[in-house]
């Protein structure tokens, strides 16, 4: 089961760990998210460092009945797997631990906070969480400047930000660039697949506008 343990490091923010420790780092860390990156297939994502080290990459299974994307560390191995469930109204997504789709394994849920949005905001529980009354961790932003922050429950804690990245390359080849940085003693790997999720659903958005 996910488990995200609140513990204040120095700064007073709360201290994440729900895909595991060893995505966690005792500083800031500045991801950038690329889509339809000329490496990988249509529609996929990677991850790059601050150094430009590909850290993560994302990919599709868009003939399943569900959608489904896998979260892939550098080498290749599944970390996580995200799927949305066929019939929900509030785009709910699950995401389960490395390629499995058993509920044992389920780690956590995103889901629209509500039906009708002119702003981001969705809610974050982990799979111990089985009651839903206060969500875990919330994502609230503008779907049109891609920008937001992640926040630990219904707290003014951060612990997470994301923002457009404008470059030569996001014009010329279309690329589409988020700059994310994750706050130190937060799981990183958690964050970017919440990143992910939030950008499909941005999609679906703009299919249904």
């Amino acid at each position: 089961m996910g488990q995200a343990s609140y513990m204040p490091p120095a700064g007073g923010n709360p201290a994440v760990s729900v895909v595991g420790p060893q995505f966690m780092a005792p500083y800031p860390v500045d991801l950038t998210v690329v889509r339809k990156m000329m490496t990988i297939s249509e529609g996929n994502f990677g991850v790059i460092d601050a150094n430009g080290n590909i850290m993560f990459k994302v990919k599709g299974k868009f003939l399943s009945l569900r959608d489904r994307r896998i979260l892939l560390d550098a080498a290749g191995n599944p970390i996580l797997s995200l799927q949305q469930k066929i019939i929900s109204l509030h785009r709910r997504w699950e995401v389960y631990r490395g390629d499995s789709k058993d509920s044992k394994d389920l780690l956590f849920t995103v889901k629209k906070s509500s039906l009708l949005q002119f702003k981001t905001e969705l809610d974050v529980f982990l799979a111990s969480n089985s009651s839903e009354h206060n969500c875990d961790f919330k994502i609230k932003g503008s779907w049109l400047e891609r920008s937001c922050s992640i926040y630990a429950g219904n707290t003014s804690a951060i612990v997470a930000q994301m923002h457009r990245k404008h470059s030569v390359s996001s014009v010329v080849l279309g690329k589409d660039k988020f700059a994310v940085t994750v706050y130190p003693n937060v799981d990183y790997a958690f964050i970017v697949a919440l990143i992910v999720i939030l950008e499909e659903i941005n999609e679906d958005r703009k299919d249904e506008d």
